[in-house]
């Protein structure tokens, strides 16, 4: 089975990256399973961190249940017919932890994330600008070069934004209790329904 590696478009805050829809099929393999594991964070917003951490004892019919590491909220997370799939296809296995899905190490899995975003053809360019104190740095990378786990989570957001989830509902799935670290994600979707208005000019 192929999953989606769908991450959104527009204009992004840093270290977001905006790819286009994918489906990757990849032998049965570490790299599968590292997809699959993805994914999942794609279609629940978790962090790598509560990946980890998750049990089968966390996972009900329709939900997630899980305190999450970074702020020790208790966040419930419905399951959409993607996640759903993916905890079924490993319903049978047994993995360390008694975790639902395969999840390796975040720096292992961030190896295999950016071969998987090379095998995609995700090579399109990104400009990154910072400061060094006063110094001004311009730096380019393909999109695979900066595909984490956290580009899952970040997918979950804006793709939910732009399915017009309002924020507030999408913060109780993450976890935000702050609605200005939402801005940045709102104006993506903003930005790619204007994109899609203009769609109408085009016919």
């Amino acid at each position: 089975m192929c999953y989606c590696l769908w991450l959104g478009s527009g204009i992004c805050p840093p270290r977001t990256i905006p790819l286009g829809p994918k489906k990757v099929s990849l032998e049965k393999s570490t790299m599968e399973r590292v997809r699959d594991a993805f994914c999942f964070c794609c279609f629940t917003s978790l962090r790598y961190s509560d990946l980890k951490r998750l049990k089968r004892t966390n996972v009900f019919a329709k939900y997630i249940l899980i305190t999450t590491k970074k702020d020790t909220d208790t966040l419930k997370i419905e399951l959409n017919k993607y996640s759903k799939a993916l905890l079924n296809k490993y319903k049978d296995e047994k993995f360390a932890g008694d975790q639902p899905l395969p999840v390796i190490s975040e720096q292992r899995m961030n190896e295999h994330l950016k071969a998987i975003g090379e095998i995609c053809g995700f090579n399109e360019p990104v400009h990154i600008t910072y400061f060094k104190g006063s110094e001004r740095v311009d730096e380019i990378y393909a999109k695979w070069e900066l595909m984490t786990t956290h580009v899952g989570r970040k997918t979950f957001i804006c793709n939910s934004l732009m399915l017009g989830i309002p924020p507030q509902i999408v913060m109780k799935w993450t976890g935000h209790s702050d609605y200005a670290a939402m801005k940045p994600y709102i104006a993506i979707a903003d930005s790619a329904k204007s994109d899609a208005m203009a769609k109408f000019d085009d016919k």
